[in-house]
């Protein structure tokens, strides 16, 4: 049986690695640590298809060592402590401690993870686990503390495009056959930065038109391939990203409809139901925020609720929250509003704070004038003061502005009778 052309043309070193040059290139932090023959355990965090699995083999070729593999999926405490056994009576030959590789870390309990924590501390084998979702919330904090995190971006269109000449040029099946691709663009927007899921699309589209002598991709073939094979060039689950973004645009869409459609493709791909929970919390401030307060009080019982009960029950929890989204006003206010302070931040540096906001816990703060202006805003009617509390090289600058919504309107008002012509329009 014939690999796939993923798996064909899986990079064995660092030479012939595609992409994340912020980490591998050059004398970037990853390449100089697996040159020098040291590496810690680590945490490789991005999407799926940028290399992840690929690096983990590339690290353990590269340094010889002892390589295993686990699941996240199908792994339990028992297959864990077996491979800790295993990398013990490999000490006692005095082989180097093995690299154990974790796929999807996020999806191991509590009770998984702990059974990781001896080895790793006291050496017996060097994690390397790989994760789609922010380890800060799904690695326990005494692992994650004994581990570097590194983030994988995805694929620019440069590092895809040179992905495809090497698969043209250089894999065994295809370099027989003549292949013109004679537009890329459908290839690489599917794609989505993607390499594997590029290099299934190129499998199937060749595959498809394998009947002529000549195979000339173009953007109308590939899509018109890609409808008719839905699930082949989403086999290994990629796809997970497209469809929560449907869903998210959705909710931001005010589509109830729409929301429960995407979130009932979700449930029934077997998708994590706290990895929806989650999202629907951050959507609840980013997208809806201001407009609706309440938003985010409901989508975090959701959370809380969706982790205690658990399914089958829990699509009926969030079912209810998304269409309480979906159907709610909607305010980007509060993201835009941090987006442009850190900008601000960003520009204009370390201003200073003014004397009358410091702290004074000192005599001689005191006598510095520190704090010495500053006047207590529940000292005064209406539990206002008119002071500045910006830095005196941005004290006039807006950032927050109040949406056209019932609830940010109330905002806006309150701010007009306290600040006066600054929050005029």
């Amino acid at each position: 049986m014939n690999q796939p052309l993923a798996e064909r043309l899986r990079p064995k070193s660092l030479d012939q690695y595609i992409g994340q040059s912020h980490l591998v290139g050059p004398g970037a932090v990853l390449r100089r640590m697996i040159e020098s023959g040291n590496i810690t355990s680590l945490i490789l965090w991005g999407p799926p298809g940028v290399g992840k699995t690929t690096l983990a083999k590339i690290i353990a070729n590269t340094l010889e060592r002892p390589f295993y593999t686990l699941s996240a999926i199908s792994a339990g405490v028992k297959d864990v402590r077996e491979v800790i056994d295993k990398a013990q009576r490999q000490g006692f030959f005095n082989q180097r401690n093995p690299i154990l590789f974790i796929d999807e870390i996020h999806r191991f309990s509590k009770a998984q993870q702990d059974s990781l924590l001896g080895a790793v501390e006291q050496g017996i084998v060097t994690l390397i686990g790989a994760t789609t979702e922010n380890p800060s919330f799904e690695v326990i904090s005494p692992l994650l503390s004994r581990c570097q995190v590194y983030v994988l971006k995805s694929l620019e269109k440069d590092d895809l495009l040179k992905l495809l000449d090497q698969a043209l040029k250089h894999d065994t099946d295809l370099k027989k056959k003549k292949i013109v691709v004679k537009e890329n663009e459908a290839i690489l927007r599917f794609s989505g930065g993607d390499a594997r899921k590029l290099l299934n699309i190129l499998e199937i589209v060749v595959h498809a038109l394998d009947h002529d002598d000549e195979i000339i991709i173009t953007n109308d073939k590939v899509i018109a391939q890609l409808q008719q094979n839905p699930a082949m060039y989403d086999k290994n689950g990629e796809m997970h990203y497209d469809i929560i973004s449907a869903f998210i645009k959705s909710i931001r869409g005010s589509d109830p409809d729409a929301a429960v459609y995407w979130l009932a493709r979700m449930l029934e791909g077997g998708e994590d139901i706290l990895f929806i929970a989650r999202r629907l919390v951050i959507l609840a401030t980013e997208d809806i925020g201001l407009a609706n307060p309440n938003a985010l009080l409901l989508a975090q019982s959701t959370f809380n609720a969706v982790h205690q009960v658990g399914m089958p029950e829990s699509r009926i929890i969030l079912s209810e929250c998304t269409i309480y989204l979906a159907t709610s006003p909607k305010s980007n206010s509060a993201y835009a509003a941090i987006n442009d302070a850190i900008q601000l931040v960003k520009e204009t540096g370390n201003l200073p704070v003014p004397l009358h906001l410091r702290n004074a816990p000192t005599k001689l703060m005191k006598e510095l004038g520190y704090a010495r202006e500053y006047k207590y805003a529940h000292s005064y009617e209406g539990n206002f003061i008119d002071q500045q509390f910006l830095p005196d090289a941005i004290k006039n600058k807006r950032i927050y502005t109040p949406q056209n919504n019932q609830q940010e309107q109330k905002i806006l008002e309150r701010l007009k009778l306290w600040w006066k012509n600054r929050f005029s329009f």
